[in-house]
């Protein structure tokens, strides 16, 4: 198989990276793969806990779409054995477990998310239950034997939590093993993600040592800032751009960005050889706004169409700009002749649950013809004209009751 050189590899390979462990192997590795004409096994590991993958997640795998391009194998890992330990990474307590049931089903739905990044073609998907699962005590007796309490300890969760004399469970020192066991079944030559894995991928890196494998190299990506420009983009906080939300959703929520973000959103999330990149960054200090404006448009093309994006630009400027509610709204039609706006909010889809109902009732911002609605209790007659129900600030839905003749 024919390669890219190796140095046009590595200069692709090393932008937006925070840490290659080390530099050197990786440029080893790759001229070996360049002499064989084999690729190298690149794994990134991912965690099934959520379904919903958002643009932070992006990041590290559109380092490995790169890999991917210049010809090497893609490896996807469905951690859907882990998540029934539940990832400590950065968390002050313990972590829920999923059920097998859940773990997989929401792998599958990662790796369908993925796939707008990655050529799904050529990514070999793998679920860890498939050998972690088939471990005996033994086995993981052998393999606790290869790790000691004090340099788990050294990872920096895990430190200030016993320092803090907060619970540590035994089964969470077992998460990283479980992942380097991974790293020790695939034999991958490197392994990717997000500097708060960093623990994780060393673990592999070690016991893929300890058992006679060729260490893996590890590289760590940058942490996406979420729309508050604050903290870690994250779904839980509020803050995050899902790969799965509306062109007019990942648009407006852009735009919403602090302007100190535009440089690091284009350079982490839009794919360098796109052609719009260099326009936006030459605008961002003159034309700040203008350059939010192009890179929303593009990043709500890459996950959907340009079409849509274009779509969506114009809908936020009719509906922010002039002041009109979008031309074209979905109508729903019930058989009732009266709902609970919670509801409905839950039936369109607009909230996720009748907490998540209740609680945008009270913020404010449920609009039913343009009228605030502040009454948690309120119920919406529904006739045969159209009502207009707004949900937040960019989501428009048209309510009536079915015909019935």
């Amino acid at each position: 198989m024919l390669f890219p050189s190796v140095q046009e590899q590595l200069d692709l390979i090393v932008a937006n990276v925070v840490e290659i462990i080390s530099v050197e192997e990786l440029e080893q590795k790759l001229r070996q793969s360049l002499k064989c004409g084999l690729p190298l096994k690149i794994k990134l590991g991912a965690d099934p806990s959520r379904p919903d993958l958002h643009l932070g997640h992006s990041v590290v795998l559109r380092k490995l779409r790169e890999f991917q391009d210049f010809g090497h194998e893609a490896i996807l890992i469905i951690g859907d054995f882990t998540a029934m330990i539940g990832d400590p990474s950065g968390k002050s307590k313990t972590r829920p477990q999923l059920s097998a049931e859940e773990a997989r089903e929401n792998g599958l739905s990662y790796f369908e998310q993925a796939s707008k990044i990655l050529d799904p073609e050529k990514t070999t998907i793998c679920y860890n239950a498939d050998w972690l699962g088939k471990m005996s005590f033994a086995d993981v007796i052998k393999l606790s034997s290869h790790y000691t309490v004090a340099r788990m300890l050294e990872r920096d969760d895990f430190e200030r939590r016993y320092r803090a004399q907060e619970p540590i469970s035994i089964h969470e020192f077992l998460y990283p093993l479980a992942q380097g066991m991974d790293s020790v079944h695939l034999k991958n030559d490197v392994e990717l993600g997000g500097t708060d894995q960093k623990f994780n991928l060393l673990v592999g890196r070690a016991l893929q040592r300890e058992y006679g494998i060729e260490p893996q190299v590890c590289i760590t990506m940058p942490l996406l800032v979420g729309t508050d420009g604050k903290e870690k983009m994250s779904k839980s906080l509020g803050n995050a751009i899902c790969f799965n939300d509306s062109p007019s959703d990942i648009y407006g929520k852009v735009l919403s960005i602090p302007d100190t973000l535009i440089e690091t959103y284009c350079k982490l999330l839009v794919p360098k050889e796109d052609e719009g990149v260099g326009a936006i960054l030459d605008e961002i200090t003159e034309n700040p706004r203008t350059a939010k404006r192009a890179l929303a448009k593009t990043i709500a093309a890459l996950y959907s169409s340009q079409k849509e994006a274009d779509d969506a630009e114009s809908q936020f400027d009719q509906l922010f700009i002039h002041k009109k509610a979008p031309d074209h709204i979905e109508l729903f039609e019930f058989d009732e002749s009266s709902i609970s706006l919670i509801d409905l909010l839950v039936t369109l889809g607009a909230a996720t649950s009748k907490s998540d109902a209740r609680r945008m009732i009270q913020q404010k911002s449920v609009l039913v013809d343009e009228r605030k609605i502040e009454e948690i209790a309120e119920c919406i007659e529904l006739s045969l004209e159209a009502k207009i129900i707004r949900a937040g600030k960019r989501r428009f839905f048209k309510v009536a009751a079915r015909k019935t003749f």
